[in-house]
Formats: C-alpha cells, sequence, structure tokens
C-alpha cells in the first residue's frame, strides 16, 4: 500500500515538472519577438535625445566653432604634412613616367589650396581658446581725490561689473558645453551598449571624447582665471568704495565749514547793512568780506584737495619771475588795488578826475575790482567846455595810480570843491559895487555848502597839516586888456557844479543889468576920428605914428 502511494506521488510530481517546462519554452518562445522591440525602441529614444543635444550644442556656442575650426586646422595640417611626404618621395624619383608627373603636379596643387586654407585658419594653430580665457584688462583705475572724481570711480565700478558678469557669462557657457559634451557621451555609450555593433556612434563617442579632452583643461584655466578675476574686482571695489565714502565724508566736512562762513558772512553784511547808513563805506565792506570769503575758500580748497602745498609753493616760486614778465600789468594792477584798498586814496563813490594822453574824464567810481576801476562819466565842467559828451562808463586799470595823474573830487568825506564864475567890466564901471554883487550872490547861494566845507574841514585838521581853511565865498579883481575880470569863487557840491554855476550866473547877470553904472566888457577897439588923444608925455606925431602898432584908426 505504501508503495502504491509512493508511486502515485512521484508520478504526479513528474507530470508537474514536466509541464511547467513546457510552459517555460512557450512562453520563451512568445516573448522574443517584443524584447527586440523595446531595444530597438529604447535606441531610437537615445537617438532623438541624442539629435536634440547636438541641436543644443551647435546652437549659438561659440566653443563648439571655436573647437571645430581648431579640429579642421588639426587635420589640414595632418593633410599637408602627408602631402608634404608624398611631394618629397615623388621628388626623389629621378626619372618619372606621366602619372608620377601628374601625380606631383595634383599633390602641389592641392598642397597650395592647403596653404591658403591654414593661412586662413592659422589663429587656431595655438591655443585658440585664448582670447576668451583672458579675462577684460583691469586698468587706469580712479584715484578719488576729490569730489568730482567720485563720479568717475562710480562709472568705473559700474564698468567693472559689466565686464564681471560678461566674463562670468563666458565661464558659464563653456561649463554648459562642457556639461553637455558629457552628457553626449553618456547617450553614447547606452546606445553602444545596445547596439556594440553600430560605427557611427563609435566614431562618434571617440570624437566626442576627444572634444571632452580637448575642453576639460580649458574648463579648469578658465575657472581658475575666472575665481582669480572675481577676487581682483571684488578688492578693487572694495577699495574705490572706501575711497568713495571717505571722499564723501571730507566733501560734507568741507562743505559744512564753507556753509558756516557763509552763514556768517551773510550775518555779519546784515548787521553792518542795518547798523550802517553810509553806502559807500557799506559797499567797502561788503567788497572787503567778499575779498576775504574768496580767499578763506581758496585757501580751504587748497590745502584740502592739494596733497603736497610746499610742491606747489615752490613751483610757483620758479615760476613767478617769467609770471611776473609776462604779466607784469596785470601785476601792477594787483599793486594798485593794495594801494588803493589800504591807502583809502579812492573809495567807491568818489567823483574823480583822470587824465591819460591829454584828455580828462571826470565821473563817480561805481566799482574797484582787483584788475580796474569803473567810473561813470557825468555832465560836468570838463565834459561841458572839452568832451561834449558824457554818460560813458570808463575803465580805468589799477595801476595807473602809479603813472598818470588822478584827482578826488570828494576824498575824506568832504563832497564840497571850490568853483568860480568869471566876468569882466569896463574901466569906467562901478568895479566895487560890480565886486559887492558878485561875492552877495554867491555867498547868498554857496551858504549851505560853506557850512558843511568848514566842520569837515575842521575834522581833517587832525588828519592833515592845514594852514588856510577859510571857506567863505571870495572876489577878486584884475585887471585885464579889456577891461577889469571879477572872479568870484564859492563852495559847491562836488556832484553838481554845473546846476549852481548856472544859477549864480543868471543872477550876477541880472544884478548887473539893472546898475547902471556898470557895464559888461568884451573885446573891441576904439577908432578916434578928428579928436586930440591926450596922452602924458608924448606928442600928437608919435601918438599918430604909433596908432597903426596899436590897431586903432
Amino acid at each position: 500500500m505504501k508503495k502504491v502511494i509512493f508511486l502515485t506521488l512521484f508520478l504526479f510530481s513528474t507530470f508537474l515538472q514536466a509541464e511547467k517546462i513546457s510552459n517555460s519554452a512557450a512562453v520563451e518562445n512568445n516573448d522574443t519577438k517584443p524584447v527586440n522591440t523595446q531595444i530597438k525602441q529604447r535606441i531610437n529614444t537615445l537617438v532623438a535625445e541624442k539629435n536634440t543635444l547636438d541641436e543644443r550644442i551647435k546652437t549659438n556656442d561659440i566653443w563648439t566653432k571655436l573647437y571645430s575650426n581648431y579640429h579642421t586646422f588639426k587635420e589640414l595640417k595632418e593633410q599637408k604634412d602627408q602631402l608634404d611626404s608624398s611631394i618629397s618621395k615623388l621628388e626623389d624619383i629621378a626619372r618619372k613616367s606621366g602619372p608620377e608627373e601628374k601625380a606631383l603636379e595634383l599633390a602641389k596643387s592641392r598642397r597650395t589650396i592647403l596653404l591658403g586654407k591654414l593661412q586662413l585658419l592659422k589663429e587656431y594653430e595655438k591655443d585658440p581658446f585664448k582670447k576668451f580665457l583672458k579675462p577684460p584688462d583691469i586698468s587706469d583705475i580712479p584715484t578719488v581725490s576729490n569730489p568730482f572724481a567720485i563720479i568717475s570711480a562710480i562709472s568705473y565700478i559700474k564698468k567693472l561689473k559689466t565686464d564681471q558678469t560678461e566674463y562670468e557669462g563666458r565661464y558659464e557657457s563653456i561649463q554648459k558645453v562642457m556639461d553637455k559634451l558629457k552628457d553626449r557621451e553618456l547617450l553614447l555609450k547606452k546606445i553602444l551598449l545596445l547596439a556594440p555593433e553600430n560605427i557611427t556612434y563609435r566614431e562618434e563617442l571617440l570624437d566626442t571624447e576627444d572634444k571632452i579632452k580637448t575642453f576639460r583643461p580649458v574648463v579648469e584655466i578658465f575657472k581658475t582665471t575666472q575665481e582669480v578675476y572675481t577676487k581682483k574686482i571684488d578688492e578693487i571695489i572694495l577699495n574705490l568704495h572706501a575711497d568713495i565714502n571717505r571722499e564723501m565724508e571730507k566733501a560734507t566736512s568741507i562743505g559744512m565749514i564753507i556753509v558756516f562762513f557763509i552763514l556768517l558772512i551773510l550775518l555779519i553784511k546784515y548787521l553792518v547793512r542795518r547798523y550802517m547808513s553810509d553806502n559807500d563805506r557799506f559797499y567797502t565792506i561788503n567788497k572787503a568780506l567778499n575779498v576775504t570769503f574768496g580767499t578763506i575758500l581758496l585757501l580751504t580748497l587748497l590745502f584740502a584737495y592739494i596733497e603736497n602745498v610746499d610742491y606747489l609753493v615752490t613751483i610757483l616760486g620758479f615760476a613767478s619771475a617769467g609770471i611776473a614778465i609776462a604779466m607784469k600789468d596785470w601785476f601792477m594792477s594787483i599793486m594798485g588795488w593794495f594801494v588803493i584798498i589800504i591807502g583809502g586814496a579812492i573809495h567807491v563813490g568818489d567823483r574823480v578826475k583822470f587824465v591819460r594822453d591829454g584828455v580828462e574824464y571826470v565821473g563817480d567810481v561805481v566799482d574797484i575790482s582787483l584788475l580796474r576801476m569803473t567810473i561813470q562819466e557825468d555832465i560836468t565842467l570838463t565834459t561841458y567846455m572839452h568832451n561834449r559828451r558824457a554818460g560813458r562808463i570808463i575803465f580805468v586799470p589799477n595801476n595807473f595810480v602809479f603813472t598818470d595823474m588822478i584827482a578826488n573830487y570828494s576824498h575824506a568825506g568832504l563832497k564840497t570843491v571850490w568853483d568860480g564864475i568869471d566876468f569882466m567890466v569896463t574901466f569906467d564901471s562901478n568895479v566895487s559895487k560890480a565886486s559887492s554883487i558878485a561875492k552877495e550872490v554867491t555867498k547868498k547861494y554857496s551858504k549851505g555848502y560853506t557850512e558843511i566845507t568848514r566842520k569837515q574841514l575842521n575834522k581833517l585838521r587832525s588828519q592833515y597839516s592845514m594852514k588856510n581853511t577859510n571857506v567863505e565865498p571870495r572876489v577878486y579883481t584884475f585887471i585885464e586888456p579889456y577891461g577889469i575880470k571879477v572872479s568870484a569863487w564859492y563852495h559847491t557840491n562836488a556832484y553838481a557844479t554845473l546846476t549852481l554855476r548856472s544859477t549864480i550866473s543868471m543872477e550876477i547877470i541880472e544884478r548887473l543889468q539893472k546898475e547902471d553904472d556898470i557895464s559888461l566888457a568884451f573885446p573891441s577897439q576904439s577908432i578916434y576920428v578928428d579928436k586930440d588923444v591926450k596922452m602924458s608925455g608924448q606928442s600928437v606925431e608919435d601918438i599918430e605914428k604909433k596908432l597903426p602898432e596899436r590897431g586903432l584908426y
């Protein structure tokens, strides 16, 4: 019984094993075709990825183009070397046959063509990536030594950042090319694992490996250069930022100092203007404040922005002799300005007379600058008698105070001058009455100016040695060929002499015309006809002889 059961179990297990083997064989025979189809599909997918990658590598990639030119140059160089070898062998043959001669000529022709191509690609002979690996030049780094240099420094920083970005873009582009080449290499290896017998893909793999071998040292050099270049730019930018901050702090400090002096001078001007009623003195003080502020400003800027002031002083010392000769008139005008300002002989507002080359100019000083005085010509006795014009603006160089005569009509606040009116009366006129009339009229109209002059002269006696301080009107009489001249002198406003002269003249004429015993004289001749001329000590004959000589008929 046990034997039967054992035999039954053995047969059943054997049957199951046989069925399993049979099923496995059937399955294997059925799956052979799907496996081949999957491999082809996988290969096609990989090839499609490779083609897409190739397109991406070729599109706008300067590095691949450089490598292509470099590779082409190498191939052409190898072809030329082979041709040179062939030509050398053909030229060594003593007796050449027709085909050999044609082969030699063809080889030389091909070599000529190759030489032309090699000449075009000569820049790719050695290190074709050199000009792209070289970073932009860093030169002419600006020195921030004044506020205006800040603008140049900021522009230079922007330029450095732009160059850095462009150079980093180059490195990123070659790194991307390297990554794409590695991806291409991996794809080709996968394709060859599935199709090891494919010669085309094997050659492409070798070409890709050659490119990677060429680009790997370039990338390494580029990376090192890019790191050094970046660090150098960062250092320069940090230094420029530090210089800019320092210069801005310095400019701010100087600006605050200048603003302080401006406010101080404005305050002084305000106080002077408020508490000083004399416009002329205010003008002088205002001018002095402006010059003082300009000097302070100049010295502040010199000491702030000139590193070696001693060097500047030395240069100016050596150059001063030549400058003094070339610009002597300027220097003399500046010296004249110092004499005018410090000496106080002429002030703005004074009425002066300036004589140059025999021409007289009378006017009011409206400005005294470093090089010249500006005079506004007025209607005066000078313009009436000589120039016959007025109202001009006359510029007088300051150095003329050393060489020309300049008269000041209003020095030391006098404001008045002596003016005189002359008229002639006949010999038989009442000269005493005429003199009295002249004195009375001049005294009447010049009384106010006489008092002003007396007070001012009393103040000036402590400053000047004045012997004659009589300010009352004066009348003088003189014998002239045609009569008696009466000369009346009086004080009048230095700025309005013609007005008072006209008024007094009219008054004197009116008064004289009312007097019967006073006649005005003018150049005339006397004619004696049938009349004895009595002249003591002379006979009639002597008188008749001298009549023609005297012009008497």
